[in-house]
C-alpha cells in the first residue's frame, strides 16, 4: 500500500537533492512521520540541460522551474523544492510559494586556482561565472580580468577549475555548506562590496493553491523571518522586472519587527551602479521592497536599463 502523503519534486543535481532531503527531514520531524511518507521525485529541467550559454540567452530563470511547475499543475507531484534565487517573480496561475526554510549564509565565495583572493589574481586572469550579477561585480572590482560563462552544477564548475578552464570561480557559500564542501572556498566575499542575489541562501517550497493538506504540512516548517525577507527581495525584483538579463543584488534582514533592505543594480560591465537602502516594519516587507525598486529605477533613469538589453 502506498503510504506517501506528499510527493516532493526536485531537480537532480547534488545540491538540489540536498535541499529536497532537508525539506523532507524537516517535514518528518515536524509531523513525526517516517521517510516513506514523503517520496522524492527527480525532474530534469531545461536549465539543467543547457550548459553551453548564459541563461539570459536561453530564456531566463524559468528554465529551472518550468518542468517542476508543470508537474505540480498536473498533480504528478504535490510540492516542489527550489533555490529561491532561481524563482521568477511571477508564478503560473494556480501555484504559490507556501514555505521558506531557515536561511543559510547569503554570501558568495571565491574559489581560486591562481590565487586565493580575486584582488590577488594576476593581470588578465580568467574567472568563470554563470551569474550576470557576479560577472558585473567581478568586473567592478577588477576591470582587467577576463570573465567567462561558467555553467554547470557545483561539481562541474569545480572540475572545470581543476582542468584549468579558469583561474577562479564564484559560488554561493550556502550551497557549499549544504553539500559539506565549504572547505573548497579560498575567500568569502564581504557582503557590502559583493552583495548577494535576491533569494540567495533560501530554500522555498511551491505548491498548488487550494491544496489544504500540503499547506497544513508546510506551515509547520515555514520560517517567518525568511519568508518576510524574501517577500521584500522578490518585490524589489518585481519592481525592476528582474530576470537573468539584469544584474541585481538585494538582501533584507529581519530583526524583531523591523526590516533593513539593501539593494543594488549594475550594468553588465560593472562600470555603473546604483545602491539603495530602506528600512521599516517587517510586516510591510513587500511594500518596502517594491518602493525601493521603483525608487532606484527612477534614480537610474530609463537609459540605464535600455543598455542592458
Amino acid at each position: 500500500m502506498d503510504r506517501t502523503l506528499l510527493r516532493i519534486g526536485t531537480r537532480g543535481s547534488p545540491l538540489a537533492l540536498a535541499q529536497a532531503h532537508e525539506a523532507r527531514a524537516r517535514l518528518m520531524a515536524a509531523h513525526q512521520l517516517p521517510e516513506e511518507s514523503f517520496a522524492i521525485e527527480v525532474i530534469a529541467t531545461t536549465g539543467d540541460r543547457i550548459q553551453d550559454r548564459a541563461l539570459s540567452e536561453a530564456g531566463g530563470k524559468g528554465l529551472f522551474t518550468k518542468e517542476l511547475e508543470e508537474a505540480l499543475l498536473n498533480k504528478r507531484i504535490d510540492i516542489a523544492v527550489h533555490s529561491s534565487k532561481d524563482m521568477p517573480t511571477a508564478l503560473p496561475d494556480g501555484l504559490e510559494l507556501s514555505a521558506f526554510l531557515p536561511r543559510e549564509d547569503v554570501r558568495d565565495v571565491f574559489i581560486g586556482r591562481a590565487a586565493r583572493r580575486i584582488m590577488d589574481l594576476p593581470q588578465g586572469a580568467t574567472v568563470g561565472s554563470s551569474s550576470l550579477r557576479r560577472q558585473a561585480l567581478i568586473r567592478r572590482m577588477r576591470p582587467d580580468l577576463n570573465v567567462i560563462i561558467f555553467r554547470g552544477n557545483v561539481q562541474t564548475r569545480l572540475r572545470k577549475l581543476e582542468e584549468g578552464v579558469a583561474d577562479g570561480t564564484m559560488l554561493a557559500l550556502a550551497g557549499l555548506r549544504r553539500l559539506g564542501w565549504e572547505h573548497v572556498a579560498t575567500d568569502i566575499m564581504a557582503e557590502p562590496e559583493f552583495p548577494p542575489a535576491p533569494g540567495q541562501g533560501a530554500i522555498c517550497i511551491e505548491s498548488r493553491i487550494g491544496d489544504s493538506r500540503a499547506k497544513h504540512m508546510l506551515a509547520a516548517i515555514h520560517d517567518r523571518d525568511t519568508g518576510l525577507a524574501l517577500s521584500c527581495e522578490r518585490a524589489f525584483l518585481g519592481a525592476l522586472d528582474g530576470s537573468c538579463r539584469t544584474p541585481i543584488a538585494g538582501h533584507a534582514r529581519i530583526s524583531g519587527d523591523r526590516l533593513l533592505f539593501r539593494g543594488m543594480i549594475l550594468t553588465p560591465d560593472g562600470t555603473q551602479s546604483h545602491s539603495i537602502e530602506r528600512e521599516g516594519l517587517a510586516r510591510n516587507a513587500a511594500d518596502i521592497g517594491r518602493a525601493a525598486g521603483e525608487e532606484v529605477r527612477a534614480i537610474a533613469g530609463p537609459a540605464f536599463f535600455e543598455d542592458w538589453v
